[in-house]
């Protein structure tokens, strides 16, 4: 389905869907199904209880929610009155939710009540929050009554707002790389492509079912949101990716397309095989960075070809091919409506079967991020010379096939996670022990990042490599925690001064790091 320029917004993607297709079931979480219609009422309504907070255009609202329906009947309300979304990663700490908080400005946080240990971390006193609210049972404490109160009811519904296409929708934090993590201004017209693009490259049609596991924090979740909406289909939202369960509920389902990450194949491959990974109606897996060589094996296994793709939350799915066209290695084609070139150091274009850094543009007016909030040097660095530049390494074959090599940018990537060095860096040099640190990625049993870092302690200081364990669970997300750790007296630097880093991702783990998993300590999830 698509919709003329000016109604490219999340208020008339509801309203559009709602008028034709009604009660057809649109969203299932557990026991509950939305249908179009539903998902309009809730918007509105939602919307009333926001405006009659005091909530209104511009206004940041903060979500640290899992998968359920009031994280995405906030998100949907924020769109119908204008205001902005902001979902916090479920696994954040109090020292990265306090980050968020004062980074974005929000006047509301809607927290649910088993994560509420978390804000004792957190001086509220430096927030502009006016409101928090509660979601689930408040626990009979006497501090609970301090954070907030339970999410007011559902208010009388209220006419979408005179929303256009290039007012932000959500501010999505991505990893930082050199700094904290960044706030990415992701406009209606953007999120709409989102759906309309993925559509397309799925061919998904109203007869599909959509499932997937992942986080509504994230753009991939919220993106299969928009293509059910759009394409007339039904999604299936799910609280966690469960190995064990994953191929039961798939089947339960009756889906037709899921949304995998690279690193849940290699788990899933590693079970024994059952017969409902023949049982299921999956017609296809979109799963951006699978390993080559487990495409074929999944395929070959449960006969489901994964569809790769290149997308970011600064750009949108923008390149890739239809499963038919998919060319082994490759993540596809640049998307019509898209521009895309690998340059040098200096952004000069290098010729066809060159490696360099991926640069990006869109066609059309508020396809691709606004930039990042707060933050206006970041996003003249990014969008230097007019053109997204990504920080990843590409080839482009004569043939017009790009081919994903590596990141430059000093970033980690960890189970669909994006981990910024520098946070974790920050949290480890906050141990009185420790006097400098450098944090970086080496590979895994499971062809992805796993956490690493090099640690000088200071003099005289003695530390556990499980104590450290331990106070960077209360101090970050528990995916962020390094897995290996290096006890070392100097670290590689260049004559200014700077750490070294592909130095020690060259020499990666010795005889003498510690892994986490090779004692089984079992890190606690908040």
């Amino acid at each position: 389905m698509t919709l003329p320029r000016p109604q490219r917004t999340l208020p008339q993607m509801l309203t559009v869907q709602a008028a034709r297709h009604g009660d057809r079931p649109l969203l299932t979480i557990g026991s509950k199904t939305w249908t179009f219609e539903d998902a309009a009422h809730a918007a509105a309504s939602r919307a009333g209880s926001l405006l009659a907070a005091g909530v209104g255009a511009g206004d940041r609202v903060a979500l640290l929610l899992s998968n359920r329906f009031e994280l995405l009947e906030l998100v949907l309300a924020c769109g119908w009155i204008g205001a902005i979304a902001v979902p916090i990663n479920t696994a954040a700490m109090g020292p990265q939710i306090a980050y968020f908080l004062e980074n974005s400005g929000a006047r509301v946080l809607v927290i649910e009540a088993e994560m509420l240990p978390r804000l004792q971390q957190v001086d509220t006193t430096r927030l502009a929050l006016a409101h928090t609210w509660i979601v689930g049972a408040i626990p009979h404490c006497a501090t609970a009554a301090l954070y907030g109160v339970p999410l007011p009811a559902l208010g009388t519904p209220v006419s979408a707002a005179a929303v256009k296409p290039g007012d932000t929708l959500a501010i999505l934090y991505t990893s930082g790389t050199t700094g904290p993590s960044k706030g990415v201004m992701c406009p209606h017209t953007q999120y709409y492509w989102w759906g309309a693009n993925s559509i397309e490259l799925l061919e998904i049609t109203a007869d599909d079912v959509l499932a997937t596991t992942l986080p509504l924090f994230h753009i991939n979740a919220l993106s299969s949101f928009a293509q059910a909406l759009l394409s007339g289909a039904r999604m299936v939202l799910y609280e966690r990716f469960s190995a064990s369960a994953f191929w039961p509920a798939t089947c339960e389902s009756g889906a037709t397309v899921v949304y995998l990450l690279g690193a849940m194949v290699p788990i899933l491959l590693a079970r024994p095989p059952t017969g409902a990974e023949r049982a299921h109606r999956v017609r296809i897996v979109l799963g951006p960075g699978v390993p080559a060589a487990m495409i074929n094996a999944f395929h070959e296994r449960s006969g489901i070809p994964i569809l790769e793709g290149y997308a970011s939350t600064e750009t949108n799915f923008i390149i890739g091919s239809k499963i038919a066209d998919q060319k082994p290695g490759s993540i596809g084609r640049i998307r019509p409506g898209y521009q895309a070139r690998v340059v040098d150091g200096d952004d000069f274009e290098v010729a066809p079967g060159v490696a360099g850094e991926l640069l990006l543009r869109a066609d059309e007016p508020f396809a691709f991020a606004a930039g990042y909030f707060g933050m206006p040097e970041k996003t003249v660095e990014a969008w230097r010379n007019l053109w997204f530049h990504s920080g990843d390494r590409v080839v482009c074959e004569a043939d017009g096939n790009f081919r994903f090599l590596d990141r430059l940018k000093d970033a980690i990537r960890r189970r669909g996670e994006n981990i910024s060095s520098y946070e974790v860096e920050q949290v480890l040099l906050a141990h009185p022990g420790i006097e400098m640190a450098a944090v970086f990625p080496v590979r895994s049993e499971l062809a992805e990042d796993e956490v690493m870092a090099a640690i000088i302690l200071k003099p005289g200081c003695l530390l556990e490599p499980l104590d450290l364990m331990k106070f960077c669970e209360q101090r970050m997300p528990y995916f962020s925690i390094p897995r290996f750790l290096d006890f070392v007296t100097e670290l590689p630097r260049t004559e200014s001064g700077k750490v070294q880093k592909f130095k020690l991702r060259e020499r990666g783990r010795g005889t003498g790091t510690w892994d986490r998993e090779a004692v089984g300590y079992v890190l606690k999830r908040g």
